[in-house]
């Protein structure tokens, strides 16, 4: 069994929470964590720059000035694309960036990623998490509770507008679902904070 801390929202610790080994992957799956940080980050790219290709400006085709006697270098046209307002060479154009993986290679990554996470120690499971009101005043007294100076990721069973109201401000700081939290998330906070009710819906998805 791992064990992790288990403390309340004050800071105090209230003992410990335990995870069942067999339910951890470390013996594979790190190169397809790899790939579903790649696909994630790929896949947040809107691939909407673009820019004129030759055909495309607008202008004559006549020759600028002529071709000898001027003492100038020659030139064809004025689109040409060594010119201001010319076209641009090999310039990008709307594409898709996207990635795919299976249903199968994500769930790995995912459960490779979370634990890690659980066998480094770097998570952290809390009774609940609920604020009264909307104020980033009252998380970040969470936070210092815990002992949170550089941020950190929280997932929680359900999330409330107090909740996400209160955290928004915050640098460093996201508030996921244990349901819809995925693998580029875990890994890119050192500190993850878990709710009890949280960690047994990650439980079910490492299952």
């Amino acid at each position: 069994m791992s064990k992790l801390p288990l403390k309340n929202v004050k800071g105090d610790s209230v003992g410990d929470y335990e995870v069942a080994d067999s339910l951890l992957v470390l013996d594979k799956g790190e190169q397809v964590v790899h790939e579903a940080v790649v696909a994630y980050q790929a896949n947040q790219r809107l691939g909407t720059a673009c820019t004129l290709s030759k055909s495309e400006v607008n202008g004559s085709g006549k020759k600028p000035w002529k071709q000898k006697g001027l003492g100038r270098a020659r030139a064809g046209y004025k689109q040409s694309n060594v010119w201001r307002g010319g076209y641009v060479a090999h310039g990008p154009k709307p594409r898709s960036y996207n990635k795919k993986m299976t249903k199968k290679a994500a769930k790995l990554a995912f459960r490779r990623a979370l634990s890690a996470k659980i066998d480094q120690g770097d998570i952290t499971v809390i009774d609940e998490l609920a604020v009264s009101t909307p104020k980033t005043k009252e998380f970040s007294t969470v936070m210092k509770n815990l002992g949170l100076d550089r941020g950190g990721l929280f997932i929680v069973d359900a999330t409330t507008d107090n909740l996400v109201l209160a955290s928004r401000n915050i640098p460093r700081v996201e508030v996921a679902t244990a349901k819809l939290v995925n693998t580029y998330q875990i890994l890119r906070y050192k500190n993850v904070i878990v709710t009890k009710a949280g960690m047994e819906a990650l439980e079910a998805r490492l299952g």
